[in-house]
């Protein structure tokens, strides 16, 4: 189901090209929105990002930046990174002290 929305989308999109008209008060744009959480998640939790972005897509909502939400395993990802930066032995000004 993903792929078939995934194509549709850029039909849409391919479409939407030349039109020159800018409707979305979001960035990145309701379609690429949807385009990026068709690619990132399983088809209903893609669905249910998507229907909701574009329910927020109206005059009532302020808009600007919405990035699309990361997955389980980029939030470990970044998670698991931090942690290694944090209890890394790394101390710069005992480094640089020492090498003068």
């Amino acid at each position: 189901m993903n792929k078939l929305m995934i194509k549709l989308i850029k039909l849409y999109k391919e479409a939407r090209k030349n039109d020159g008209k800018a409707y979305c008060r979001y960035v990145p744009s309701c379609s690429s929105y949807a385009l990026e959480c068709y690619q990132k998640f399983n088809f209903f939790k893609a669905s249910f990002l998507s229907i909701t972005r574009i329910l927020r897509c109206n005059p009532l909502f302020k808009g600007g930046y919405d990035p699309v939400p990361l997955t389980k395993k980029e939030k470990e990802l970044i998670k698991n990174s931090l942690e290694e930066i944090f209890n890394s032995s790394f101390n710069p000004t005992t480094n640089i002290f020492n090498s003068i």
